[in-house]
């Protein structure tokens, strides 16, 4: 078994006195990495929809049936970026319970999964299992670190499991790149025959409710972008869907993985789709 490598960054701090979104995900899952401040905010969201923590599941979901699928068709190197809080199965376990040799690497810019890296670490002997501490939007940077366990002249498979939502769109008024040029800046380091699975919030079902959501989470987390169908599709630009195509998560090949329960009757809220480049 690899041991773990000490991420490249210093010991992380965690605020406790502000709701953070990585930490009311883990809520919305039953997890147990989360405050009372976390807590608080995330009963204010299933105020307005109690079906959250149901959806939060079926994200998650999505990504192991994604997963499932790639490495039962070769896929043998994973980049997860926007890791979030480690809630087994995680990816890497998905991925080697099917191929033994996979190889993931993990990516995220919160020092509260820094906290929990040690977790993320434990890969079988065959494969190999490594965190970076970076920001999605330096994406050379993430290449290059990554590129230490990965090789990145052979395929490999970058996931973006709800986190772009959290992106905006850059303006060009501080340099600063929009989740567009993001996506399309990692897929252009990537080579062929690689793909991209990513999940992403939209409002197109439930307008209202998204707005009050996202009111929320300015008002005390982070910024919430919800996106629309047609700028979900503009993250693909180039690259050749998978079936079914653009689905709610629940929708993804729902074969490949056991149903959450409370998922029948669930309003949608959010896009999914997986992708090659060719």
């Amino acid at each position: 078994m690899d041991q773990p490598t000490a991420p490249d960054a210093p010991s992380p701090y965690i605020d406790t006195t502000r709701p953070h979104p990585a930490r009311m995900y883990d809520w919305f899952l039953g997890g147990k990495d989360n405050y009372p401040v976390d807590e608080e905010m995330g009963r204010k969201v299933l105020a307005i929809e109690p079906s959250v923590p149901v959806l939060a599941r079926m994200n998650r979901e999505f990504m192991r049936r994604a997963t499932r699928w790639l490495a039962g068709r070769g896929v043998r190197q994973f980049l997860d970026i926007g890791t979030g809080i480690p809630t087994p199965p995680n990816l890497h376990q998905v991925a080697q319970e099917i191929a033994p040799a996979s190889r993931v690497v993990y990516c995220d810019n919160d020092p509260i999964v820094l906290a929990h890296a040690e977790a993320l670490l434990r890969s079988t002997p065959e494969g190999s299992v490594d965190y970076v501490q970076a920001d999605v939007r330096d994406s050379t940077s993430i290449i290059e670190r990554a590129s230490r366990t990965l090789d990145f002249s052979e395929p490999v498979a970058l996931s973006l499991i709800a986190l772009l939502h959290f992106v905006g769109d850059g303006d060009g008024t501080d340099g600063a790149a929009g989740a567009h040029e993001i996506v399309s800046g990692l897929v252009s380091l990537l080579p062929s025959g690689s793909f991209l699975v990513l999940s992403h919030v939209t409002a197109d079902f439930q307008p209202e409710k998204a707005e009050q959501v996202g009111s929320l989470y300015r008002s005390g987390t982070a910024s919430l972008h919800p996106r629309p169908r047609a700028e979900f599709v503009r993250f693909f630009t180039g690259l050749e869907f998978v079936e079914p195509g653009i689905v709610s998560e629940g929708e993804w090949r729902p074969e490949l993985g056991e149903r959450v329960p409370g998922e029948e009757g669930v309003v949608k809220a959010g896009y999914s789709a997986v992708a090659r480049k060719p």
